[in-house]
């Protein structure tokens, strides 16, 4: 995007922000009903779900979105072919394209960026973004991510070439690390990648390089930098930290603007839609975007429709973060929707003891990567300082033998390139690994 547009983009998107409850449902209402129509003209899937429910073509725009039909996960997987809105599109050439695709940043055909979701079950689902979309969607993250800030205070900034550390999972199609690369590029700063599996010997040296004075990243991660630094009494000046693809406790929110003296934006995106919210201050919520996406809470479970994917339509689609949306306030910043968002993932760090008695870590989002054929789920369990034992639940015993194999094969490379090729670990099969019951989402890492 050309850099003199997106500044223009970015200034008509911070209006929205500016709008009133009325006007911002009219908005949602417009996006919503051409969504609609056009998910019902050019995907075979939604015409037929819609008419199912007898919802014909021209029942849509007086049809409240309550009485559409719901999409999970599993009818995404099972019907993808006939729910994207481009014929060229296909499960089987985008699993192949992710698998020979070295750059996360390469996009299929030349014009859509793939986004790939393994979730807690290794099961791939793609979630798929042509050129305007990925561009609509920058722009809502660039919004959060200085969110606050005026026009004249973002220009400012920009003009003194920030300089932006990413800290996260980067070595894959990972929704985060396209958007942040992409962002990033488009403002004309300077960023540098530290990958979470990169031994934490390496981290002081990139950042005494760099110098960064913004970060982008999991809270948790963050956090072992801001310790890494104390340990070290290495100091940076850091003009904004945006948390992002982890919860961010009100506890560990209070450690980072304590030692980086400076505001924590908590971000909330997800692959089906990277730009969902931010939460600036903990006792104000999270500002949902209610211009780019409608989300419903029923029976405390969260529904997405994505107002600007015109490809791949998400239309009620069900997503296992749980909201809470508060009462509006009329004193509040800003119209948007507003919520609490809870029982989202939140697991420890995997910390290890190396044979020359330094302490190395795995960091869950990165073991979470593992797809392999026959394994359904998992569970990693830490039994001692330098071992752990992987729970696993299998399609069927008959595949224990080869599923056994290859997952010793990824977590020993896994365990070698983070410098942790001593630590030992098991793997145990079980028959069923349920949810927590206090979350009801499943723990990635047990006690």
């Amino acid at each position: 995007m050309n850099y003199f547009r997106l500044l223009w983009n970015l200034y008509q998107l911070k209006q929205n922000t500016k709008k009133s409850r009325q006007q911002i449902e009219l908005l949602q209402k417009k996006k919503l009903e051409k969504i609609l129509k056009f998910a019902y003209k050019h995907s075979p899937y939604y015409r037929k779900v819609f008419e199912t429910a007898g919802i014909k073509a021209e029942a849509i725009t007086q049809t409240p979105l309550s009485e559409f039909p719901t999409l999970n996960k599993e009818q995404l997987i099972e019907h993808f072919d006939d729910l994207v809105t481009n014929r060229s599109l296909n499960q089987e050439e985008l699993l192949r394209f992710d698998e020979h695709s070295a750059d996360g940043a390469e996009t299929y055909l030349g014009k859509y960026h793939v986004v790939h979701s393994s979730g807690s079950t290794g099961t791939p689902r793609y979630f798929v973004y042509d050129n305007a979309a990925w561009e609509q969607m920058l722009l809502g993250i660039i919004r959060g991510a200085l969110w606050g800030m005026s026009m004249p205070e973002i220009l400012k900034l920009l003009a003194e070439k920030p300089r932006i550390l990413y800290i996260a999972a980067t070595d894959g199609r990972y929704g985060g690390a396209m958007a942040v690369g992409d962002g990033v590029r488009g403002v004309r700063a300077e960023q540098k990648f530290l990958d979470i599996n990169t031994p934490l010997t390496k981290w002081i040296d990139a950042i005494q390089d760099f110098r960064p004075n913004m970060l982008i990243g999991y809270p948790s991660a963050i956090k072992i930098l801001a310790e890494l630094m104390e340990a070290e009494g290495t100091t940076l000046r850091i003009k904004r930290i945006i948390s992002c693809g982890e919860p961010l406790s009100p506890g560990l929110r209070k450690y980072l603007e304590s030692t980086f003296k400076t505001t924590v934006m908590n971000f909330y995106g997800a692959s089906e839609s990277l730009a969902l919210g931010v939460e600036q201050q903990a006792d104000e919520g999270m500002f949902l975007f209610d211009d780019l996406n409608i989300v419903e809470v029923i029976d405390g479970e969260m529904y997405l429709t994505c107002l600007y994917n015109f490809t791949q339509p998400l239309i009620r689609y069900h997503i296992s973060d749980h909201l809470v949306l508060r009462e509006s306030e009329r004193d509040a910043t800003c119209s948007f929707s507003r919520a609490d968002v809870l029982l989202c993932r939140n697991e420890d760090v995997l910390w290890f003891e190396t044979k020359n008695g330094r302490m190395e870590y795995l960091h869950p989002l990165s073991i979470e990567g593992l797809c392999i054929e026959g394994l359904l789920d998992y569970q990693f369990c830490q039994t001692s300082k330098n071992s752990f034992e992987m729970i696993a639940e299998i399609t069927s015993p008959s595949v224990g033998e080869k599923v056994s194999k290859e997952i010793k094969r990824q977590m020993q490379t896994l365990l070698f390139k983070n410098g942790l090729a001593d630590v030992q670990f098991s793997i145990r099969f079980a028959r069923q690994i349920m949810p927590d019951t206090n979350t009801g989402k499943k723990l990635l890492i047990v006690s």
